[in-house]
């Protein structure tokens, strides 16, 4: 057990995050943590199947031996159940300790030879090691504390040695020296591996060590390099450990978009890692009794990253994985960041998603293969180390008088909800909303549009694209826009890409309906399994249509085995021809067995032919009876959907039906044919099954899709949602429309047949599938009740026609930016300046008398015919669309802010009630996204004395030059006040215009 001395030093530790309860006092009820140590004992169950009889430890591969730690935090603390466990209290004390006894031994630092000293990834699991060792201390032989601490000491002085060079014993993995990198790779997480390497040793130092001050500075570097972005860093003068940001960090690891890239692309996993290295170093300080140091709970531009984060949340706490599929659904690894971001760093949101995670992990401990805490993707190593991070996760909350209240799931996403376009290297695009969660991938290799309804990350599969046809080649031509409420009045997206099959367009709306429109057929591959306790993972998905609903039978076409009968045929050969894949990565089986009437399998050993093969994976591994090998398409064939593998079984034989065996790689949709000849093929089964359901269905009472001018019915199976080519496409989130109206409703028209228009939920959203740009088009709207930016004329069936124009191979999201009620007579104009401004034109022959509505305002317009009237908004909020090149744009410093500082982004919200306060000698830097031309900059301020503000620009956020008069070219604008005290003026609005 942790001693009272450590416990009394947690006071103050994380800056007020954790505190010691008043003595005599019990701890808060904390539900987080009873199920966190519920699944440590049940994943003991996993632990005990490592025993190694042999060493009389644990095994040794994959680092299963980290397992100690769970154990550790078991042993030490109360309510151990043994039937939980499946092992007594007393074994598992003796095979930890004999574990840690012999791994001690063995590690190099301390004398041995099998493992330890290499960053990648020995450190990280000695750190386990040690923080188990350091729970069962007392227990330990004095031979064993000593190689305990030789291992801690021997690595920090192991990593502090290598200065900002590579490790020589983890070959390519280094952090770049102190540089870093972001595109492609980001060296995020190899940087925050260089710190959490010396913390044990640092945490463990005895008081007035003479290594440990040169450990520290090394460690607070590391950690804060990690999360380096330089325009931001260099504009920082907060003082982290003792020195500002602006002279410690000299790191590039994050594009300016905060978010990083791993494995060629965008990749929240790694972006979590700036709280899981941090997580596992602070809890060597904690559990030390010393106090953190302030880089980890005061990362650079945490803040931020974390709000990327929460932009592509799901409801289980993980984020959506937009292009990399190899780390989904590992639930136990996710676990550590939000505990640290939460119960450590004592964020609510941060609480509400690790509440939301946990929720998930005994159902997903369950679900096959039992008692483990990762699957579906990943190495064995992920399995010891979500157990050690899962019992460190457990540690926070027991550190704490109570856990940290977490908003509701509304509160977290009201948040949360925004959008971003992350930069056309990153080629992302994303929307979070109250309701869903949508994005756009145009980066080659990965292009896809993805759609998660009602945040739930176990409906809609975002490893295979919705909508898009899975994409061979990168598209010709890409164009995309996100439209933000502080800008334009509205938080939207438009992404229109010219493909090799075709234009394509996806929107994304703030009620968080999205509109498909391109080549199809367009498909949403679904998750079907039976995991109870996770909501929709029954088994089952139903459908609802105009026909009524269907519960089509499931477990074909959602991975793992699939058995298909069919009627005796004589055949002697067997084919597998796919039609649709669940992933980027095509097919891979383990097997594929052609089954006679004995149910034996008659394709064992036979002559295999494919379409193609990786030449790690190759064909004869299908039917050679072992399910540990495999073949796969080859990678240049992966988006091919009609890949095949076919057998030839020798002779003729009678076949009654297939079983394959799937890799995580698997088909949504295929056929079995079968042969006689090799030539001439014949099917056998169609799988899987589908209903037809007509132009809109509803899907499992979560979403809902509708299609307009489809070549057919809307098709349904247990795991897929197909429709043919249509003119457009709606998604819907929720039960909350009436699909059957939507489906049934006049569209607007007007314009070419590539220009595709929707109203759904009032946003007129217009997608140009073309080359040619589109100027002064007349379109068609239905209603006339719904006023867009521009000039409008009522038509003589109360409809509108609206003037637009839509850029080449582009498009746009329209809000409505005033409502008429009121009959106004045919020829009405109605000139829509902006969000605040609007004319009012009578025809020659009638007068025009409406109400109009903008928000809480409304007023009545009467106009004698032949005359306008002007009407304007009282200005409560931004105008919009704005031509300030600054609204709403990135600010430095980013977090932590200096002492006394106010948020810099206030004086960039467009909202005159919000201001920016210097502080003592406050400087802020406004991003303007790109390089462009600047003529003026206009400085707002609040009542006050007004000190002399200097105003600089800078083309590369590192050298500033002061600004008088454009114009001039420029991406950052900052504003310096020297001399600022508390009372004088704050600034309300700083304006950068073009002209």
């Amino acid at each position: 057990m942790l001693t009272r001395r450590a416990l009394l030093a947690l006071v103050g530790a994380a800056g007020g995050a954790l505190v010691l309860p008043a003595p005599g006092l019990a701890a808060a009820a904390d539900p987080v943590a009873d199920e966190y140590h519920r699944l440590l004992l049940v994943h003991t169950r996993w632990v005990q199947q490592q025993w190694d009889t042999q060493i009389g430890a644990y095994r040794a591969a994959d680092f299963r031996f980290a397992a100690v730690l769970g154990n550790a935090v078991l042993l030490t603390t109360d309510g151990y159940d043994a039937t939980l466990a499946g092992v007594d209290a007393a074994t598992l004390r003796q095979q930890t300790l004999a574990t840690i006894t012999r791994f001690a031994a063995t590690n190099r630092l301390a004398g041995g030879t099998e493992w330890g000293k290499q960053l990648f990834w020995d450190s990280t699991f000695e750190l386990y090691f040690i923080l188990a060792a350091r729970l069962l201390w007392a227990d330990l032989s004095a031979a064993t504390r000593a190689d305990v601490e030789a291992i801690g000491r021997g690595q920090a002085a192991y990593a502090y040695g290598l200065g900002t060079g590579n490790d020589p014993l983890s070959g390519s993995w280094s952090p770049n020296g102190s540089a870093g990198g972001y595109v492609g790779d980001t060296k995020l997480e190899e940087m925050g591996v260089y710190a959490q390497a010396i913390a044990p040793g640092l945490a463990w130092a005895p008081a007035g060590d003479a290594d440990a001050a040169r450990w520290r500075e090394r460690f607070v570097f590391w950690a804060a390099n990690a999360s380096g972005l330089p325009a931001a860093d260099r504009a920082n003068p907060a003082v982290v450990d003792g020195r500002p940001i602006s002279a410690l960090n000299v790191a590039h690891n994050l594009y300016d978009t905060f978010v990083v890239e791993n494995h060629g692309s965008a990749n929240p996993h790694y972006q979590a890692e700036l709280w899981r290295t941090a997580g596992r170093a602070a809890a060597h300080f904690l559990a030390a009794g010393q106090p953190l140091p302030q880089v980890l709970t005061n990362q650079p531009s945490g803040r931020e990253l974390w709000a990327t984060l929460r932009l592509l949340a799901g409801d289980a706490g993980e984020p959506v994985m937009p292009m990399v599929a190899d780390r989904y659904h590992l639930y136990g690894r996710d676990v550590l960041p939000l505990a640290f971001l939460a119960q450590v760093q004592g964020d609510p949101h941060a609480a509400r998603a690790e509440a939301d995670l946990t929720a998930r992990l005994m159902p997903y401990l369950q679900y096959a293969p039992a008692n483990r805490l990762t699957k579906f993707s990943g190495e064995e190593k992920y399995e010891p180390e979500a157990r050690a991070e899962l019992a460190i996760a457990y540690l926070f909350h027991r550190w704490r008088p109570a856990p940290v209240p977490p908003v509701t799931s509304a509160e977290f996403f009201a948040a949360a909800a925004g959008v971003r376009d992350f930069g056309p290297g990153t080629g992302l695009t994303a929307q979070q909303t109250a309701t869903g969660f949508a994005a756009a991938v145009t980066k080659p290799g990965f292009v896809r549009f993805l759609w998660q309804p009602g945040h739930d990350n176990w409906l809609i599969d975002t490893r295979a694209s919705a909508f898009l046809p899975a994409q061979t080649a990168a598209p010709a031509r890409t164009w995309t826009a996100a439209y933000t409420a502080a800008r334009d009045g509205v938080d939207a997206t438009v992404t229109v890409l010219e493909t090799a099959a075709g234009w394509a367009g996806y929107a994304t709306l703030p009620t968080g309906t999205v509109v498909y429109t391109g080549p199809g057929p367009s498909a949403l591959t679904l998750f079907n399994l039976t995991m109870p306790g996770v909501p929709g993972l029954d088994g089952g998905r139903t459908f609802t249509g105009a026909a009524g609903t269907v519960t089509p039978a499931a477990g074909i076409g959602d991975g793992g085995t699939d058995e298909l009968g069919f009627a005796a045929r004589t055949a002697r050969h067997v084919r597998f021809l796919g039609r649709s894949a669940a992933t980027q990565y095509g097919y891979s089986l383990f097997a594929l067995e052609a089954l006679d009437a004995g149910n034996n399998d008659r394709a064992r050993g036979g002559t295999v032919t494919a379409s193609s093969a990786d030449p790690k994976y190759p064909v004869a591994n299908a039917v050679d009876g072992d399910n540990a090998t495999r073949w796969a398409v080859a990678v240049a064939e992966r988006g091919r959907a009609d890949s095949w593998l076919a057998v030839d079984l020798g002779a003729p034989v009678q076949l009654t039906g297939v079983r394959l065996r799937w890799e995580a790689a698997y088909a949504t949709s295929y056929v079995i044919q079968t042969s006689t000849d090799g030539t001439t093929w014949t099917t056998a089964a169609t799988a899987p099954a589908t209903v037809a359901l007509g132009a809109w269905t509803g899907i499992d009472g979560r979403a809902g899709l509708v299609a307009h001018g489809a070549g057919g019915p809307i098709t349904v199976s247990a795991a897929l949602v197909t429709v043919p080519a249509a003119t457009l496409i709606e998604g819907y989130t929720g039960t909350g429309t009436d699909l059957a109206a939507a489906a049934s409703r006049r569209l607007p028209t007007g314009g070419p047949a590539t220009l595709r228009l929707s109203d759904a939920d009032g946003y007129l959203t217009l997608i140009n599938l073309s080359a040619t740009a589109l100027n002064g088009v007349v379109l068609a709207l239905p209603r006339g009740d719904r006023l867009y930016r521009g000039v409008s004329v009522v038509r003589t069936d109360g409809g509108l026609d609206l003037t637009a124009s839509v850029p080449a191979g582009g498009g746009a999201v329209r809000p409505a930016r005033f409502t008429v009620t009121g009959r106004a007579p045919a020829g009405t104009r109605f000139n829509v300046a902006d969000s605040h401004h609007v004319a009012v034109t009578a025809p020659t022959g009638a007068a025009v008398d409406v109400v109009l509505a903008a928000g809480a305002w409304s007023a009545r317009a009467q106009v004698p015919a032949g005359a306008t009237r002007s009407l304007a908004v009282p200005v409560t909020g931004p105008v919009t669309p704005s031509t300030d090149l600054a609204r709403g744009r990135t600010t430095f410093p980013t977090s932590p802010l200096p002492a006394g500082m106010g948020e810099p982004s206030r004086a960039v919200d467009g909202d005159p009630g919000t201001a920016w306060r210097p502080g003592p000698g406050g400087r802020m830097v406004v991003d303007l996204g790109a390089a462009l031309p600047v003529a003026n900059v206009v400085l707002t301020w609040t009542a006050g004395t007004r000190r002399t503000a200097r105003v600089e620009t800078s083309t590369d956020g590192a050298t500033y030059t002061t600004f008088t008069t454009g114009p001039r070219t420029a991406r950052y604008v900052a504003v310096a006040v020297p001399g600022w005290t508390t009372g004088d003026a704050e600034l309300t609005d700083l304006a950068v215009t073009s002209s």
